[in-house]
This record gives structure tokens, sequence and C-alpha cells, in this order.
């Protein structure tokens, strides 16, 4: 007979075995044939990888892709740091080639300021609307008809009395 604990059990082991699997989903992107014998040197391909974008899969780093075009990015990445090249040589040869598109983190610049901008000034205008319509819904104060005419307030007693 199988309990609810047991059921619980079951699922919780079965939900860790996926959470597992997707965290090591990254790691069958770079094939042993790309990796580089220097340590070091393969330690600096793997970090400018997680830098660059797929431009197939677009939100993905080339690092993470298994796309054609991420793995011939990655053995590129790998031939220009064999040849001696500096990570920033590498990431200007790579915006110079693709443009600054292939950067996961564009720089901040003039260009780029309504990327960098609009998400902010978005949540900004959504607090400022949100307090807009706690204000407009907030019933009035007890204390509000100090700017009432002696008219009015006997016209306000008489409706609340009724």
């Amino acid at each position: 007979m199988v309990t609810s604990g047991t059921r619980r059990f079951h699922l919780a082991f079965s939900l860790g075995c996926g959470l597992l699997l997707l965290g090591s989903l990254s790691l069958w992107a770079v094939e042993s044939s790309e990796m580089l014998a220097d340590p070091v040197l393969e330690a600096r391909a793997r970090a400018l990888s997680k830098e660059l974008r797929c431009m197939v899969c677009q939100n993905q780093s080339i690092d993470d892709s298994e796309a054609p075009l991420a793995h011939d990015l990655r053995v590129l990445v790998r031939e220009r740091l064999k040849v001696g090249d500096s990570d920033s040589q590498v990431i200007d040869f790579l915006v110079a080639r693709y443009g600054e598109f292939v950067l996961l983190r564009p720089p901040l610049a003039w260009h780029t300021a309504a990327l960098w901008g609009l998400p902010p000034a978005a949540v900004l205008i959504g607090i400022i609307a949100i307090v807009l319509v706690i204000r407009r819904r907030r019933p009035p104060q007890t204390g509000d008809t100090a700017n009432l005419t002696p008219a009015e307030e006997a016209r306000l007693s008489e409706l609340l009395r009724d």
C-alpha cells in the first residue's frame, strides 16, 4: 500500500533528479573536442564564452548553447586565445565581426541608454501608478469638512442623520 508520505518522497526525489539534470545541461554544450589542453586557457575560454550571446538562441551564452554557430564561436574564441590574444582583443574581434549584439551584457553608452534605462523607468512608472490609484481609492477622512461652507456642513449633517 502506497501512503501519502511515500508518494511525497517519490515526488520530491523525482523533482530533485530533474533539477540535477537541468543544472548539468550547460555541461553538455561544450564538447570535449573543443577543449584546450592548457587549463588556464580553457578557463579563460569558458569565461569568455559565458559573456557572448548565441546568435541563434539569443538568450543563451555560446557556452550553454548547442547550436552549430555557438560551436563555431567557441572554437573561434579558443583559436584566438591560442594565438595569444587577450580577453579584450577576443571580445573586440567578435564585436567587430558580429556587432555589439554578440555581447550578453552590452556596454552602457548613448546608443544603449534605452536598453539600460527602460526597465527601471517602467518599474518607477508602475510604482507611481499604484500610489496614485491607492490615493484615489482612499475614503475621505472625517476631518476633511473644514473646507465646507456653513450651508454645506448643515446639509451634510442632515444627510448623515437620515
